[in-house]
């Protein structure tokens, strides 16, 4: 008699909101998914699990040397923090994860920002609404000064799949755009760049000619807190910033303070240090902090689409075959 798998989904509700199959998942295991996990429940919940599958919950040594039976963590994002890769390796779990997936959504949600601040279009209609157009001795109003995209300068740090892609849309909008070289990634980037006319300048001198800087970069030890009060007096008064990584990259009180002190425009934020954040968090009333929950990764077409690569990472698995496993876990 076969076993079969006993797969679990620790935090499924991100992916599927409560709507989307995992009938592929099902195909391969008897799966079972919880719409969200507490540090406290994980270890209870992997028990006799032969794959564990994660978004944010953390797989922790001390969980990790408790389950025995796991041989296979899929993690359903691409950053690979919440799991301890050295201790999977120790004990021979495979890890995979899945890069690129959201690359078009995140792109896309980039320019949303943009143009938010250019053009102000959310603004424009909420006081026609209230009845501003029809009080105006004018054919137009503008609640706003509002600012082309041609012409202007796109600062790009971290310059992978979803850089690059910001970049293509940039240029499409007759914007200028430079990159410039992460910490502990400069080598990996130089080989994978595949985008002309985005030359790579030092930080400071790129930051110097920015209207807008877009972040794309890994958090690690090297990039933590990369937006630092340095980093921000480098920048022109007018620059926007723009996050959609990483929370941990920008030193927010830093930035509160840059924009307190008019030496920066704006900031638009998709991830924080604090996640959900408390209900004081002065970027969140900020008058000029976008902060938006997380959202940019998560069109209908990415969820689906992740949902399906997790699903063939497992498979693969399953035939011996090394698709998308990260560097450092288990290789059998």
């Amino acid at each position: 008699m076969v076993i079969p798998e006993k797969l679990i989904v620790l935090d499924s509700f991100a992916a599927d909101q409560g709507q989307l199959s995992w009938r592929e998942l099902e195909e391969l295991g008897t799966l079972r998914l919880y719409e969200r996990s507490s540090s406290r429940e994980i270890l209870e919940r992997v028990q006799g699990a032969t794959a564990v599958f994660t978004n944010k919950a953390p797989l922790t040594d001390a969980i990790l040397e408790q389950v025995p039976t796991l041989r296979y963590i899929g993690i359903l994002a691409t950053g690979t923090n919440q799991v301890d890769l050295a201790s999977a390796a120790r004990r021979g779990i495979a890890v995979t994860n899945v890069a690129g997936y959201s690359t078009p959504s995140v792109a896309q949600c980039v320019f949303a920002y943009v143009l938010h601040f250019f053009n102000g279009i959310a603004d424009h209609g909420r006081e026609v609404k209230q009845g501003a157009w029809a009080r105006s001795q004018d054919f137009c109003f503008f609640t706003q000064t509002m600012t082309e995209c041609a012409g202007k300068t796109l600062v790009i740090v971290g310059l992978g799949h979803i850089g690059q892609s910001v970049a293509r849309i940039a240029q499409s909008f007759g914007m200028r755009t430079l990159a410039v070289e992460i910490p502990g990634r400069e080598e990996f980037e130089k080989e994978s760049c595949n985008i002309e006319n985005c030359p790579r300048l030092p930080l400071a001198e790129a930051l110097a000619q920015a209207d807008v800087i877009s972040l794309h970069c890994p958090l690690t030890e090297l990039t933590q807190k990369l937006v630092d009060s340095s980093f921000l007096s480098h920048c022109q008064a007018h620059a926007i910033l723009i996050n959609t990584a990483r929370g941990g990259l920008v030193d927010e009180g830093a930035l509160l303070q840059a924009l307190n002190e008019n030496r920066l425009r704006a900031a638009a934020l998709d991830v924080l240090s604090q996640e959900p954040p408390a209900q004081d968090d002065p970027l969140i009333a900020h008058p000029r902090i976008l902060v938006t929950p997380h959202m940019a990764w998560g069109t209908e077409e990415v969820r689906k689409r992740l949902i399906s690569e997790i699903s063939e990472n497992y498979a693969a698995f399953l035939r011996g075959e090394h698709r998308n496993r990260v560097e450092g876990s288990s290789a059998d």
